[in-house]
């Protein structure tokens, strides 16, 4: 049975459904959380500084482009030494436009690329590479943005869970999160909530969050890696010089949308 959601995603595993769950695991990606909001890192200090980039799927393909290249140059007549020089310069190409933002996301993916759910006003936050998505095809030129970022809010009802196998990056499912427009299950975004996990670990993460936006009592938000009454450190260690826009970090507390209404219109952020 395919995913509601559509555009659907080569490699879709399953739909999640959006409900509370009894949590009795500790979840490890959970660093902060308190009555107002919760913040799970989305990339672990021991993949990010292992630097090991998923070469698998980019060897396979570059493999298939290597032999239809030999194939059709020799149906031109090109001598050895002319389809050796060309192939070698294809498959450097292919190569690094692949490669390159596999390293740009490891790379620039600092602290972890939190995300931010707060349940009393129904908002998540975002501020993450610009590479670290689902993307395979990219305009060239951000190849010269190593740093470039993706800030945004999203309403945590357009957003729905999908289990998808991550083919180009991991032979491991990710879990997305897609946003679609409001009321409709036409999706206009994704987010990455578990880039990579085993099955217990993805669901978990699914679930923690889920109940947390509904206030299930089960859950422990003195569980992260920051104790609940540690926030100034939290802010301190993981968001300060990170990039994170000065309304978005106040936003993170607000207790209602008329509050977060008011520390919009306080930074002259539009609607």
């Amino acid at each position: 049975m395919p995913s509601k959601y559509r555009p659907q995603f080569l490699g879709w595993l399953s739909d999640l459904d959006k409900k509370p769950y009894r949590i009795s695991e500790h979840v490890r990606q959970l660093i902060y959380a308190n009555d107002n909001y919760c913040a799970f890192i989305r990339l672990e200090d021991n993949v990010q500084s292992s630097g090991k980039f998923d070469i698998m799927p980019l060897t396979i393909l570059l493999s298939i482009i290597f032999v239809v290249m030999v194939i059709v140059m020799f149906d031109f007549g090109l001598s050895k030494e002319t389809i050796v020089c060309i192939v070698i310069f294809m498959i450097d190409c292919a190569a690094l436009y692949f490669m390159i933002p596999e390293f740009y996301k490891y790379v620039f993916s600092r602290m972890g690329n939190p995300i931010i759910f707060n349940r009393k006003t129904g908002k998540v936050y975002i501020n993450e590479s610009y590479f670290f998505n689902f993307k395979v095809l990219h305009n060239p030129k951000v190849f010269l943005q190593p740093k470039k970022r993706r800030i945004q809010e999203y309403d945590w009802n357009d957003m729905h869970g999908v289990v998808n196998h991550n083919l180009l990056r991991s032979m491991a499912p990710a879990t997305l999160l897609m946003v679609c427009q409001s009321g409709t299950n036409q999706v206009i975004d994704h987010v990455m909530l578990d880039p990579q996990s085993a099955a217990s670990g993805r669901i978990l993460i699914w679930n923690w969050v889920n109940s947390f936006m509904v206030f299930y009592k089960s859950i422990d938000i003195d569980s992260g890696k920051y104790k609940t009454d540690e926030e100034a450190k939290f802010k301190t260690d993981m968001i300060d010089g990170e990039g994170w826009p000065e309304w978005m970090v106040e936003a993170f507390n607000a207790t209602s949308l008329e509050e977060l209404a008011v520390i919009k219109q306080k930074y002259n952020i539009k609607p």
